[in-house]
């Protein structure tokens, strides 16, 4: 009845439940968290998966996404075939009332085929939501957007509900390909008269050879004669059991992240850096933190349901409670939650900060001491420098009266030509000699430092673009002549 469109809906929908399970553990933050930090996950490989959270993830949309289309384009070559090969045999097994029925109906009017409708057009709106283009642009519509797997997972299950599936109850007293001869034998052929007696309810002795019997009738030598009419029942729908228990720790995390958060944040100080940068400084109780870190910041009066994770750049300590972060103004939120900040400097604002906590056990970096720090910074241009330049010259000063001067290697990098000149002779006279124009020749640097480290192990870490992400992670991999090892990381808000 259905053909080959059975098979491909059927292993599509299999492949869909799949990944309809895993989606939602990457967006499970406190479980990964709690991972990370476990002791039984004592690899630093296996931590690096984890922080590969977000990849995951997409993954599993994008191939939700492309089964969907598969699984879209097989059920509506079944509805054709339900409705031009309509039997009256089995009827239990028709979707359509009658031959010829518009395969419309079959979509529109029946619980599988409405659910199946706009669970395809939210999950379109998702897809291109997603985009970069439109994150970029307005994150407000990726966020709300996104947030509508709620409504496509309880269509989801209602959408296998419908029983359009069926399986056979009566396998034994009706196998396949067995021959019914009080019905089908009347209806389409001529009965020999040794089958005119009535058949007994099962049986597989052969026949005898003398007797004739249709050559439709005989498969490996034996007769199979089915005593009744066969029977079908609705398959159970097995999506419950991939995406009830997923579905179920996510709702629960995001209850008690919804808890956790409930604690207000007092902010102490807000400043403004040049180039839209913005710092903002918190106290909060009961909060500990670790440099490397960092928190969530969900701001009510911004949006309701909206939240961003910022990295910290100061922790709390045992004699300060302070802890900051800084912002860079480049989309809707954080153009808000400026406005917000500074428009009502009286410290009112409500802001509910979750601390994503990660735990670091000891795995074997204990027996590493820091030698020295290469740092390099590449701005497109110079009001991107200035913000940062102030710290960077406090740390370069203090480093020179501990005499200290080269524990730091600081190497800056201005792809913006037009006004270098102007920081000749101000107050960043330290880091005029490490101010460079142009890109870092990344090659060029790596084999440096391994010149300058042989057989040693350096680690990377990248906060950056992905452009540049992928050329430190390929050259970190790479051998060289000198027995360096680099160890790849990358900033990661999993």
């Amino acid at each position: 009845m259905l053909g080959l469109g059975l098979c491909v809906s059927r292993a599509s929908a299999s492949v869909l439940n799949l990944n309809c399970c895993l989606v939602l553990l990457p967006m499970c933050r406190v479980l990964l968290a709690f991972l990370r930090g476990s002791q039984k996950v004592a690899s630093r490989k296996t931590r690096r998966l984890l922080d590969k959270s977000k990849t995951f993830h997409v993954t599993c949309g994008v191939t939700i996404c492309i089964f969907s289309v598969l699984h879209v384009a097989a059920h509506l070559v079944n509805a054709l075939n339900f409705s031009e090969h309509y039997n009256e045999e089995f009827l239990a097994l028709n979707a359509a009332n009658y031959r010829g029925e518009d395969p419309r109906k079959l979509l529109f009017a029946t619980v599988p085929g409405l659910t199946g409708v706009i669970m395809v057009l939210v999950l379109f709106l998702m897809c291109t939501a997603s985009t970069y283009a439109i994150r970029v642009s307005n994150y407000d519509i990726f966020w709300y957007t996104h947030n509508l797997f709620f409504v496509f997972y309880m269509l989801l299950m209602l959408h296998v509900s419908g029983g359009v599936l069926k399986y056979q109850t009566n396998l034994e007293e009706h196998p396949p390909g067995c021959f019914n001869p009080n019905k089908t034998l009347r209806q389409n052929m001529t009965v020999p008269k040794a089958f005119e007696e009535p058949f007994p309810d099962y049986t597989t002795e052969p026949f005898p050879e003398d007797l004739p019997v249709p050559e439709t009738f005989v498969q490996n030598s034996f007769m199979r004669v089915c005593s009744e009419e066969p029977k079908f029942q609705s398959h159970f729908p097995e999506t419950w059991f991939w995406i009830s228990g997923p579905l179920c720790l996510y709702c629960v995390e995001r209850l008690y992240r919804y808890i956790r958060s409930n604690k207000p944040v007092t902010i102490t100080s807000v400043i403004s850096h040049p180039s839209n940068v913005l710092e903002v400084r918190m106290v909060k109780d009961d909060f500990k933190a670790r440099p490397g870190q960092y928190v969530i910041l969900h701001c009510p009066r911004v949006s309701a349901l909206e939240s961003h994770p910022f990295t910290l750049t100061m922790c709390p300590t045992d004699t300060k409670a302070t802890f900051g972060v800084h912002l860079k103004v480049v989309g809707d939120w954080t153009e808000r939650f400026r406005d917000l900040l500074l428009l009502h400097s009286n410290q009112d604002t409500e802001i509910l900060p979750i601390f994503q906590q990660r735990r670091y056990p000891n795995d074997g970096w204990i027996c590493y001491r820091l030698r020295r720090l290469y740092f390099i910074w590449v701005c497109r241009d110079i009001e991107s420098f200035r913000w940062f330049a102030d710290l960077l010259c406090m740390l370069h000063n203090k480093l020179w009266q501990e005499n200290r001067p080269d524990y730091i290697n600081i190497q800056l990098y201005l792809s913006q030509t037009d006004g270098i000149q102007k920081i000749i002779g101000e107050k960043y006279q330290a880091l005029n000699s490490r101010l460079l124009v142009g890109r870092p020749r990344w090659k060029l640097l790596f084999d440096e430092i391994a010149k300058c480290n042989r057989r040693k192990t350096i680690g990377v870490f990248c906060c950056g673009p992905n452009k540049i992400s992928k050329t430190l992670h390929k050259l970190s991999n790479s051998s060289n002549s000198f027995g360096t090892r680099f160890e790849y990381n990358k900033e990661s808000f999993s």
